[in-house]
């Protein structure tokens, strides 16, 4: 039997569109605390807010998007959010005080979170849903891959160039984005269900609920990385390891994704999470005793192998739990949990690594992940065999 056709144009498309904007929000979030401290005088808590405050308008932004997906569709709110994020990115090009660029940071995210909510949902609905696993493992590299490149660029532009050559670049990729959502044509899905008052289904998809709180759960734990992981190779004196780990990290989901997918959409999630939570929680024992470069990328690799394709899995049974009217509300349910958990970690955590150090925060975290074991077969491991009968 052949397989139904994967990597459509609209597929593609709309995976480039979603790097693209994670691109260049991940350059922007890199430097951003530091551009408020030299241009703003900003304290570093002030600082770090200024850069953090993008997060809560995602969260607005995703929230909002999903109940309106059904009513709009999922093209016009791609539009919107792109079209949101264009105009704020030019934003920054005016004089501001700080008040004003938290203003612009927040607007800036909320088109942000209603862009990539959207994009979530046009690559659930154009894949094949007999490929629905190995679709998200590929769609979601757009996402991996940009964390990997955009800070990287973003650092170099800013010690090259300037910050105003950060958001010239921001502004170009942003028109290209623009551009090229105009080429996508996805289905029109709409719910015909009249909802009159307040009810929490508006907002969040109740079926993505509990895998959704899982990926908070794991998203705890990882925020130690993309918070922390600079600082504490500093303070074990790899520096080098330190920059090249967010590559390593983006190599090995990029080989490992077309064979994860896969297994997952003949075996189900339940073969990729478990792994996924054990290899993450071996990570962070190697990353927490790291005393060369070595130790510090093969960590690097097996916490790819291990969260990275946790990550896809879940964010695959998120919309495959959910009817198709309502992948929008399962997409940003699933983003609103994973935001979460990155960035209230960081806050929890903030407080641990001063009387544990970072070695010891990274070790217990591994043991919290062993935990999230037991943590993932109750709130959804019991039910794979289930869903996976339902949905092939």
């Amino acid at each position: 039997m052949e397989k139904e056709k994967l990597f459509t144009k609209d597929f593609i498309t709309t995976s480039v569109v979603n790097f693209v904007l994670t691109l260049s929000m991940y350059l922007l979030l890199v430097v951003m605390a530091t551009y408020a401290i030299e241009t703003h005088a900003a304290s570093a808590s002030m600082a770090g807010f200024v850069a953090s405050i993008f997060i809560i308008g995602s969260l607005c932004g995703r929230l909002f998007a999903g109940r309106l997906i059904t009513k709009l569709g999922t093209k016009k709110m791609l539009i919107i959010g792109t079209i949101l994020f264009l105009i704020m990115t030019l934003c920054y090009f005016i004089p501001s005080n700080l008040l004003l660029l938290m203003a612009i940071r927040l607007i800036h995210g909320i088109g942000f979170g209603i862009a990539t909510t959207a994009t979530g949902t046009i690559v659930s609905q154009v894949m094949p849903a007999s490929r629905g696993g190995e679709g998200i493992g590929y769609f979601s590299l757009s996402t991996v891959l940009s964390t990997a490149i955009g800070p990287l660029i973003g650092i170099y532009l800013m010690r090259t160039q300037g910050f105003e050559s950060i958001f010239v670049f921001s502004f170009i990729i942003g028109v290209v984005s623009l551009l090229l959502t105009l080429f996508i044509k996805p289905p029109y899905i709409i719910s015909h269900v009249q909802q009159t008052g307040f009810k929490w289904s508006q907002y969040f998809e109740v079926r993505s609920l509990p895998i959704s709180l899982m990926m908070f759960y794991g998203a705890l734990a990882y925020s130690s990385i993309l918070s922390f992981i600079t600082a504490y190779a500093a303070e074990v004196n790899l520096i080098s390891a330190g920059s090249l780990y967010f590559l390593v990290y983006a190599l090995i989901i990029l080989a490992s994704r077309p064979f994860t997918g896969r297994i997952m959409d003949i075996r189900g999630g339940n073969s990729i999470i478990y792994p996924g939570i054990i290899l993450f929680a071996i990570g962070l024992v190697l990353l927490s005793q790291s005393t060369s470069t070595l130790m510090f990328l093969l960590a690097a690799a097996i916490i790819g192998l291990g969260y990275g394709n946790f990550q896809s899995a879940t964010q695959a049974i998120a919309v495959k739990a959910a009817p198709k009217e309502r992948m929008g509300l399962a997409n940003s349910t699933y983003f609103i949990f994973l935001d979460l958990g990155l960035g209230f970690g960081p806050v929890a955590l903030g407080y641990l690594i001063p009387t544990f150090g970072y070695r010891g925060v990274y070790l217990g975290l591994a043991a919290y992940m062993v935990v999230g074991i037991f943590v993932y077969f109750l709130l959804h491991g019991r039910k794979d065999k289930q869903l996976l009968a339902e949905t092939t």
